[in-house]
């Protein structure tokens, strides 16, 4: 709850050091680069989160709407806490959970967890199509294999999404490991649904989905999404959902060391990697993107200002990638900002790990007018090519 976190709000020095990554001294807050009003950062969501408890200020759909376009990018949280150990996050979290309590929540994100509720995604699609993706591709359906390949909604039903998981799928068949999906018993993993404070819901689906990983004797997962291998690697095992879960970076950053995979097609291009919040600041994996860029031939890595724990987000956390709350054609768009800070270094292709990523930062490069220059690929697609 709210007040539970009391003392921290009340302690914040509203020093602004949220706002600002350091030491490269830029803009680290996605939607407070996006709106520019303190009310979009960190600093004022706290100064919200305390003047509610206070009974100064009652909420309403506008107030709402500018706590939800909060990424939980995690980027406050890592230049506040290694000062003074604090978790500006954890309180515009329950802050959003408050809100959802009280029922005030922006209609994109009602029908999101409306259509997770119902459908098992926020595609409104109908759960025994979600394996159709992989149709013709080979991929089995999970039967004991050593692991279990979980997608994610985006990879089953966006077509950019899609076409990362097939490239995925392939690596992982060249690879020789033995691995299946769950097709249509595959449901959302609940990351975004948790994030934006639907506690309840969070733990209906994580609760579907262990018992789901239990029956069919699930030990190991790979992930397509770093949302994913978050939730399932950090909440799950709250809830009594213990598995060893690795993102696919890791794991086939794992096998190109030990030769099951050998990139031997060179892929000449100048190449920057965006890190995603999930897996990076979350969860502290910025290595293994880089190694298997590194062992692709003819790839130069060069690297943005904002990289690893000061990545700047892509905008799509916290449901956005759905509810895009920080839309809008403007320059100060995040997924523009990322790609003309790409762009900057000399780049061809803006690397990603992560589908909500690429779905997000895909059509940027066209609105900045530099789809001659830069293109957004996975790294899986990146690396499927050398092999």
């Amino acid at each position: 709850m709210l007040a539970d976190l009391k003392d921290y709000i009340y302690h914040c020095l509203k020093c602004g050091a949220c706002r600002i990554a350091y030491p490269e001294y830029m803009p680290i807050c996605p939607s407070g680069e996006r709106f520019g009003f303190d009310s979009y950062y960190a600093i004022g969501r706290v100064e919200i989160a305390r003047a509610l408890l206070e009974g100064r200020l009652d909420p309403d759909e506008k107030l709402a709407r500018r706590v939800f376009t909060c990424t939980s990018c995690g980027a406050c949280d890592e230049q506040c806490r290694p000062a003074v150990g604090n978790r500006p996050l954890q309180v515009i979290e329950e802050l959003k959970a408050d809100l959802v309590e009280k029922g005030y929540l922006p209609a994109s994100l009602k029908n999101f967890l409306k259509s997770v509720h119902l459908y098992g995604n926020p595609y409104q699609k109908p759960r025994e199509a979600r394996g159709e993706w992989a149709l013709g591709s080979g991929l089995e359906e999970y039967a004991g294999q050593e692991y279990l390949l979980y997608i994610g909604s985006e990879g089953c039903f966006d077509p950019r999404a899609q076409k990362i998981a097939l490239a995925l799928v392939a690596i992982l068949q060249k690879s020789g490991i033995s691995f299946g999906f769950l097709g249509s018993r595959e449901s959302c993993d609940g990351n975004e649904v948790g994030r934006i404070g639907e506690k309840g819901l969070f733990e209906l689906l994580a609760a579907e989905n262990i018992k789901t990983f239990k029956d069919l004797g699930v030990s190991k997962i790979i992930t397509l999404s770093p949302h994913s291998y978050h939730t399932f690697k950090n909440d799950y095992p709250q809830l009594g959902g213990e598995f060893e879960v690795i993102h696919y970076t890791g794991l086939v950053n794992q096998l190109i060391k030990e030769g099951r995979l050998k990139p031997q097609k060179a892929v000449k291009a100048r190449v920057t990697y965006h890190d995603p919040c999930f897996l990076g600041r979350y969860n502290g994996d910025y290595q293994p993107a880089r190694e298997i860029l590194e062992a692709v031939p003819g790839v130069e890595l060069l690297e943005m200002e904002r990289i690893k724990r000061n990545s700047f987000c892509c905008s799509g956390g916290g449901a956005n990638y759905f509810a895009d709350l920080l839309g809008g054609g403007g320059e100060d768009n995040p997924a523009r900002i990322r790609v003309r800070e790409a762009s900057e270094t000399g780049a061809q292709i803006l690397a990603v790990a992560c589908p909500g990523c690429a779905v997000m930062l895909n059509d940027a490069p066209g609105a900045e007018g530099l789809e001659d220059r830069i293109i957004v690929r996975d790294l899986a697609e990146i690396l499927l090519e050398a092999l």
